[in-house]
């Protein structure tokens, strides 16, 4: 039980599958100490006497399947769970567990996970951080829904990457309740806490919110935040229909050093209320990842590009809507800072020390580039929106995306993709 995915290792076991996600909560923000209770709906196509679950600091009080006490072990972060005799087809795991959490720690990809924050809590777990908070099958291709309660104290606001359901008290504390029935894989789950107000944003058919301190407001807001429903409109022309059933901006009173991509729902620091485009083309970039990560979401964490790239591409987009810089100019920008880096890049497999390299974000988002110039716009644009329409909820590979452009355009293209993703020299862009 080593893991699935050589760039998370010890995350993620194949033997069985996570349909859906019940967490029952309790979180002290003063003490950082959470109390949980998760059940999980899983299915093992075979016979399996072992599994393993993801789970990192939290101590493990007992573990059942199927209502029966299991033995486990829980070393480091695996929850080794032995039923009393194999499982296969449905089965339920419950698990009840406790402590402080903490981010998970690893040398080549840092931290990652629930976080405190000065006054609330921040949860980034992309790609390894789930374990932080709950115990899951930690795999990118594993999707399941979710029904989340976390009770906490009355001055604070928790949002979830989901749709809140109901609010009620619990003892001195008020539990928040949501759901998320579209699939979400287990590192775009998040939770965040905090003394948040909600403001809801008008002028799109997709509910919009800014979930943020009272008082950040005036001129910078506008001009990043408050641009959202704007930005929702236009990739919507572009990309197609929103993939869920809402959209939140969190932000905390903390400054951020980068903004965080969760399902529905992203994460920035006030320091990104700024009319200065470095904050407003990350306020861009965040919400394309509801389309190209969250909707449709990668199978393994070598075909980052897929995320990445396509939301550093919408953010040239946006440049452009907006009158400012166009698409082409911002490409053939990069292509020239790109041309002048070490060319040891293999985009369609970085390896785990350079998954979050910027050359994947600005090379994967070249690599859009150079096929829209090759199909031309329309073909483009229609690859796109018929890319998210086809694989809404699924999982998917570089071979998926290079399989769809040729059915799409009706030739083969792999001469193209082989330069961009295969090939370590940056190929030229062509007129």
């Amino acid at each position: 039980m080593t893991g699935t995915d050589p760039y998370v290792p010890g995350h993620g076991d194949a033997s069985y599958s996570v349909a859906h996600y019940d967490l029952d909560l309790g979180y002290n923000v003063a003490s950082n100490r959470l109390d949980g209770e998760a059940t999980l709906t899983c299915h093992a196509p075979e016979p399996v006497a072992s599994f393993a679950l993801d789970l990192y600091s939290l101590r493990v009080a007992k573990v059942w399947v199927d209502e029966k006490p299991a033995r486990f072990t829980h070393r480091a972060s695996r929850v080794v769970v032995r039923p009393g005799s194999r499982v296969s087809g449905g089965f339920t795991v419950r698990v009840r567990y406790a402590g402080p959490p903490r981010p998970v720690r690893s040398k080549v990809l840092g931290d990652a996970g629930w976080e405190e924050l000065d006054d609330g809590v921040i949860v980034a777990s992309q790609p390894h951080g789930a374990p932080s908070w709950f115990p899951c099958n930690d795999r990118p291709d594993d999707k399941a829904s979710y029904a989340v309660s976390i009770a906490v104290a009355p001055p604070y606001h928790v949002a979830f990457s989901g749709e809140l359901a109901s609010t009620s008290r619990r003892g001195s504390a008020v539990a928040w309740s949501f759901t998320q029935d579209a699939p979400m894989a287990t590192y775009l789950a998040t939770v965040q806490i905090g003394r948040y107000a909600v403001r809801e944003q008008e002028g799109t058919d997709v509910p919009m919110r800014v979930v943020a301190p009272t008082d950040l407001d005036g001129p910078a807001y506008d001009a990043s935040f408050g641009r959202q429903p704007e930005m929702m409109a236009f990739f919507v022309d572009r990309f197609g229909p929103y993939p869920f059933a809402s959209y939140t901006a969190v932000v905390t009173d903390d400054d951020l050093e980068i903004p965080l991509e969760s399902q529905s729902l992203s994460t920035f620091g006030r320091n990104f209320a700024s009319a200065e485009w470095d904050s407003v083309r990350l306020v861009a970039h965040e919400l394309a990842h509801q389309w190209f990560g969250n909707a449709v979401t990668l199978a393994a964490w070598k075909d980052i590009w897929l995320h990445e790239g396509f939301a550093c591409y919408a953010e040239w987009l946006w440049s452009e809507e907006s009158g400012l810089r166009s698409t082409d100019e911002w490409a053939r920008h990069h292509h020239a800072r790109l041309a002048k880096l070490p060319q040891d890049l293999l985009l369609g497999d970085p390896g785990p020390e350079l998954m979050f390299d910027d050359r994947v974000y600005k090379r994967g988002a070249l690599t859009l580039h150079a096929l829209r110039l090759e199909v031309g716009d329309e073909v483009f644009f229609d690859i796109l929106r018929s890319w998210v329409a086809d694989h809404t909820g699924g999982s998917i590979s570089s071979g998926t995306f290079i399989a769809h452009c040729a059915a799409a355009t009706g030739r083969p293209l792999d001469a193209l993709f082989d330069a961009w993703l295969y090939a370590r020299s940056l190929p030229p862009l062509t007129a």
